[in-house]
């Protein structure tokens, strides 16, 4: 039911300072047309969508030739080509403002802080920039790092992209396993990794992990100082130096720029990995660039010298979206570590220390905090704070609320979904629309999206699958190791022929948002009726017993049949009534169909190592199927917790 008052409201003074009015204007002018309000600028952006890709490359002052032609298409999503005759290089449009002011400013926990200027980031991109060619590295070469969120990370990726090599990473909390299944496809001709880095209060070390890991990829490795091990860890690798080792040969100078096609490939990133080997999903550069300009500049109105904030490791999509911050000229702050230590506060301590204009972070912290009891906006002067993103999983509608009551009643809230898969986002938070409580403000300048039911038709209203019907620049190159494109095509384009399948279940509101119930893969169908298990999460994690819960489809008795697995707050029991009150509260907060035919406790959910929890491998080990790389688990023992469960026997 929609609410009768939004949340968040732009003033009209907003409305007419914000980036993208500006933009919208420039495009009206260009093209000689009025635009009478966002939707209607958004379906001209897709209609028109190489007069607007071409528009938002020169309105954000791309550096490169852009050519003739903006957008070779002939209907096929798959063989339409942005830019093709286009020359640029990813990390010249990063690093556009040396100078002493900060570029990035790094916090380890309490254990650790730095800033870098934009003159020390050029200086040591320049110098690693220096070392890769020394190693005969260059154009389509790749480059694999196991790091923290820390800036010699995005040092480096400058480095590698300056080249025209092709940057992947993981955090080092991964298993040995789980980095090789992703790096051992790769082929890298250089592993970066870091001594060790903190955790939770603790130095975390990694010298026996990195050894593994570097002698089953064979190739140099360079280890990055942060717990102080670097020169013992570097010692016990064959072919391993120091990063100090690395750039003592090179001083800095003007960076050399590789000019390349706009599709030529930037980044490896990779699917979760929980049902089977992680796919390695290859990304353009000219693809990111754009779609990070356009998301940063227009749809959260970014601007140079302000204080963007993600919380991310290195293993999550969301850390090159937050590294693509530099493109705009903010300042980047950069965190690794726990959330929650030495305390509760230390991310919004953070955000007041250093005036944070976007505070991004996970559902599930925004959960959190609520659950603690923590009234961020109280204790913290957070003046600066205008944007809070949220993504990983579907934000609440108390999650919403909480925000407006107890982080800051005056700030734009944007609930954003995308992906691994583009990179970036299909439905994000708009500057100039209100917000709703519990809704997605709506879909990303120039991208098709839709929701559709099972037989290809839109719904509006109706629950269904997010697709794009029409291509967009940074749809991925293709998978890599997949020389037909068999895989690629199948994990996108085979549930509705030439349209990208998502692989969200979604719906659109009557504000013109969009609410996500989860994924597909995980939807329930009991009784042949498809429920979201996001529907299901959003009422019962809203009760204090409850800290957080999985929900599965058993299949039982030729059906299909819904349980509930619930992880509890210290100190209480499952008992019939706290049982009784979840299922109320199911009920009349989503429908009878929603309520669980079980209800179970157990002590742990299992999560991937960016947070999510994963329902396809509790599925997997209720029904006595092997969960095929627990390494892309952050907590594999927590499986244990589903194995031969007798109340799922009858």
């Amino acid at each position: 039911m929609a609410e009768e008052t939004p949340l968040w409201r732009p003033t009209v003074q907003d409305i007419a300072g914000a980036p993208v009015t500006h933009f919208m204007n420039f495009c009206a002018a260009r093209h000689h047309r009025l635009f009478a309000d966002y939707d209607d600028f958004h379906r001209w952006s897709v209609a028109e969508r190489g007069d607007f890709w071409s528009a938002l490359w020169d309105f954000c002052g791309v550096a490169g030739d852009k050519g003739e032609r903006a957008l070779v298409d002939d209907g096929d999503m798959l063989s339409a080509r942005f830019f093709p005759d286009a020359r640029l290089n990813f990390a010249e449009n990063l690093l556009h403002r040396p100078g002493p002011g900060d570029a990035m400013v790094f916090r380890a926990e309490d254990q650790f802080e730095i800033r870098w200027s934009w003159q020390r980031l050029a200086d040591t991109v320049s110098r690693l920039q220096q070392a890769l060619k020394a190693l005969g590295i260059g154009p389509g070469d790749r480059v694999a790092a196991m790091m923290p969120n820390m800036p010699e990370t995005i040092a480096c990726m400058l480095a590698a992209a300056s080249l025209g090599a092709v940057w992947s990473s993981c955090s080092p909390d991964f298993g040995v396993n789980g980095v090789l299944d992703r790096f051992g496809q790769i082929g890298p001709k250089l592993f970066i990794c870091c001594d060790g880095y903190w955790y939770n209060g603790k130095v975390q070390h990694v010298g026996e992990k990195a050894r593994a890991v570097a002698a089953a990829l064979d190739v140099p490795t360079v280890i990055v100082p942060l717990a102080g091990d670097a020169e013992a860890v570097a010692s016990a690798i064959e072919s391993a130096t120091t990063l100090a080792s690395f750039l003592a040969p090179y001083e800095a100078r003007p960076i050399e720029y590789t000019p390349l096609p706009f599709s030529h490939p930037l980044y490896i990133l990779f699917s979760s990995g929980t049902t089977g080997i992680p796919k390695c999903i290859v990304h353009s550069a000219g693809g990111v660039l754009l779609q990070h300009l356009k998301e940063h500049r227009l749809h959260c109105s970014l601007k140079a010298g302000e204080r963007l904030f993600y919380f991310t490791t290195c293993g999550w999509m969301m850390w090159n979206w937050l590294a693509s911050g530099l493109a705009s000229g903010a300042t980047l702050c950069l965190y690794d570590g726990s959330p929650f230590a030495p305390g509760p506060d230390i991310l919004f301590d953070y955000a007041e220390r250093e005036g944070f204009a976007i505070f991004g972070t996970s559902a599930k912290y925004i959960d959190a905090v609520r659950k603690a009891g923590l009234r961020p906006g109280a204790l913290h002067d957070l003046s600066s704070l205008r944007l809070v993103t949220s993504t990983g999983s579907p934000l609440s509608p108390e999650g919403f609320a909480f925000v407006y009551d107890a982080i800051k009643t005056d700030v734009q809230l944007a609930s954003i979904s995308g992906g691994t898969d583009i990179v970036s986002c299909f439905v994000l938070g708009i500057p100039v629309k209100p917000v709703w409580r519990g809704e997605i403000q709506g879909a990303g300048l120039g991208l098709a999206v839709d929701v559709w039911d099972e037989d290809g038709k839109p719904v509006l209203g109706e629950k269904g699958e997010l697709v794009c019907t029409r291509a967009f620049p940074n749809m991925p190159v293709g998978f890599w190791n997949d020389p037909d494109g068999a895989k690629y095509r199948a994990a996108y384009f085979s549930s509705f022929p030439g349209v990208w399948c998502h692989g969200d279940f979604a719906e659109w509101t009557a504000h013109g948002g969009m609410i996500i119930h989860g994924r597909s893969d995980a939807t329930l169908n009991p009784g042949g009726v498809r429920i979201g298990t996001a529907e299901i999460y959003n009422q019962v994690e809203q009760l204090e017993e409850v800290l957080e819960a999985i929900c599965i489809g058993q299949d039982f008795d030729d059906d299909v049949r819904v349980i509930l697995f619930v992880r509890l707050a210290e100190g209480v029991t499952l008992t019939s009534e706290l049982e009784k009150r979840i299922r109320t509260r199911i009920r009349e907060g989503a429908s009878p169909r929603h309520v669980p035919a079980k209800i179970i406790a157990v002590s742990d959910i299992p999560r991937t190592k960016s947070g999510k929890i994963v329902e396809l491998a509790v599925r997997e080990v209720v029904h006595a199927r092997p969960v095929k790389n627990k390494e892309a688990l952050a907590n594999p023992e927590a499986l244990a917790c589903f194995e031969g469960l007798e109340a799922l026997k009858s």
